[in-house]
């Protein structure tokens, strides 16, 4: 797994706000583009909300009794593949064994009714486990599990085909869930969770098809991993991880401690659209050494006031913002819905900051500076030939790297008032840049190399946006604060197209 970045060190119907049209007098075009209306109000409001299960056993389900403890796992176990299972209302628990866990057989159905729990007691690791295809889980609170670290608790051994519908999984240690290929978690409550909402980690294996939509995602990394062990990056909302084929839909992902939306580690052919992402501690999303993306449509306001603060609060300069494109670009050879990652018709509003488009020269294959040791661009199946000589030369100069490349922001609005955020200075920033290259010695990235590739050579791109506020731009490095007129000029030439008013914000 990949570890948290650290920037200079080696090591459905939605209802649609129409904001009014913005002009300005920095306008570089006749034709002013148009602002955006994604969602506005909560798409998934679905904690407060959740939908009841069936209040009668379904005809051939089998019916399990909340007042014998084991009930279900017993059942279960003694039951053939297929079998939907009724839990009746009440609080229903396992065995008291910390591994005593639900197993379910292929196509096993578990429906809740009206006020079914299923509860760890603090005592229960996992709920449901074992590696069993297509199996559903609706209309049912899980709570109360302790998984351990990394580890989850619906799903423990992110089986395939699993269906998550009107589930309520909640106040557990770990991962609420995990998550396999083909997996839908759809209109679900993943609720004040030890570590994540979901971790979308399969061992030793690539996701496919994985579907999020229309959950909310909240209070999640309650236990604060980050500052048990600093630097883990093993901390939001949701986690992915080698997913290859994504939809992340009609979110409501809100007040999670870290970020709300995280793609690490060779992640590929994401659509992130129509989310309302809000008031996290950290970044609203970060995608970090992956591949082609479509970001659309989604509102994202007042995230990273938190983590922003606690770095500017350092005095570093670092441009940390609210989306965050780390090691991450279109990749034509990789297949995907599209070849680049494409940003576009979202509104930030009141953010810490914007886009950051980020390179760390130091890190790439086989460096000891990648900070997801042991992984490699999926270009290059074979981590060992990124070394010395041959690096230093085509194809491997290129491929052992994941390239900030071929990104297209376009078409976004993009609001601040720094009165809302509360801050002076560093609140206020776009950004495309890398670090000076150093580590380790027979590195071919040496120098600014990076810094020149992914602010003029790489086809990374702003244009057609709407700005309102006090906006900074910075390029090649954090030393290069520009305004808007810089931006656009000679030797940047961002934003064409572009609209700009300074002052207000709202």
């Amino acid at each position: 797994m990949g570890t948290k970045w650290r920037p200079w060190a080696a090591p459905a119907a939605l209802l649609a706000l129409i904001l009014p049209a913005v002009t300005g007098c920095e306008s570089t075009a006749d034709a002013r583009p148009k602002p955006t209306a994604p969602p506005t109000t909560s798409v998934a409001r679905v904690c407060a909300e959740p939908a009841a299960g069936p209040a009668k056993a379904p005809a051939g389900a089998v019916t399990v009794d909340p007042a014998v403890a084991g009930d279900l796992a017993a059942k279960t176990a003694r039951s053939p593949a297929h079998t939907t299972f009724w839990l009746r209302p009440g609080r229903h628990r396992l065995a008291s064994d910390r591994y005593a866990q639900v197993v379910p057989k292929e196509g096993d159905t578990y429906l809740g009714a009206p006020g079914a729990v299923l509860d760890g007691r603090k005592v229960n690791q996992y709920a449901f486990g074992g590696a069993a295809r297509d199996v559903a889980v609706r209309y049912l609170t899980v709570q109360g599990f302790v998984a351990p670290q990394d580890e989850g608790v619906v799903n423990h051994d992110s089986a395939d085909g699993w269906v998550i519908e009107h589930a309520t999984i909640q106040n557990n240690s770990g991962a609420g869930l995990m998550a396999g290929a083909r997996q839908q978690v759809r209109a679900s409550c993943l609720r004040g969770n030890g570590q994540y909402g979901m971790n979308a980690y399969k061992g030793g294996g690539r996701i496919s098809g994985l579907v999020v939509e229309g959950n909310e995602i909240t209070g999640n990394n309650r236990d604060d991993w980050e500052k048990r062990r600093p630097g883990c990056g093993c901390t939001g909302g949701v986690k992915f991880w080698a997913v290859d084929g994504a939809d992340v839909r009609g979110n409501w992902v809100h007040d999670n401690r870290g970020a709300g939306l995280w793609a690490d580690t060779d992640n590929n052919d994401f659509l992130i659209e129509g989310n309302l992402i809000e008031a996290n501690d950290g970044a609203a999303l970060i995608y970090e050494t992956s591949y082609n993306a479509i970001i659309r449509k989604n509102t994202i306001r007042r995230n990273n006031w938190v983590e922003g603060r606690r770095y500017a609060d350092r005095g570093d300069n670092f441009p940390f913002a609210t989306v965050y494109l780390s090691e991450s670009g279109g990749e034509p050879r990789v297949p995907a819905r599209t070849d680049k990652i494409d940003v576009y018709r979202n509104v930030l509003k009141d953010n810490w900051s914007g886009i950051t488009l980020w390179e760390n020269a130091d890190r790439f294959c086989n460096s000891p500076a990648n900070t997801s040791s042991g992984d490699c661009t999926l270009l290059v199946k074979n981590t060992a030939r990124c070394a010395r000589p041959g690096i230093a030369a085509a194809p491997l100069y290129d491929d052992c790297r994941w390239k900030t490349q071929r990104v297209d922001i376009h078409g976004n609005s993009f609001l601040l008032d720094k009165s809302v955020v509360g801050c002076t200075v560093k609140c206020d920033r776009m950004a495309v840049l890398a670090n000076y290259g150093t580590y380790p010695d027979w590195s071919p990235y040496q120098g600014e190399r990076v810094a020149e590739a992914i602010t003029t050579r790489q086809h990374n791109r702003w244009h057609d946006n709407v700005y309102v506020g006090p906006w900074k731009f910075v390029a090649h490095d954090p030393s290069r604060i520009l305004d808007s007129w810089q931006w656009q000029g000679t030797p940047y030439r961002q934003d064409a197209g572009s609209t700009f008013r300074a002052e207000g914000g709202g």
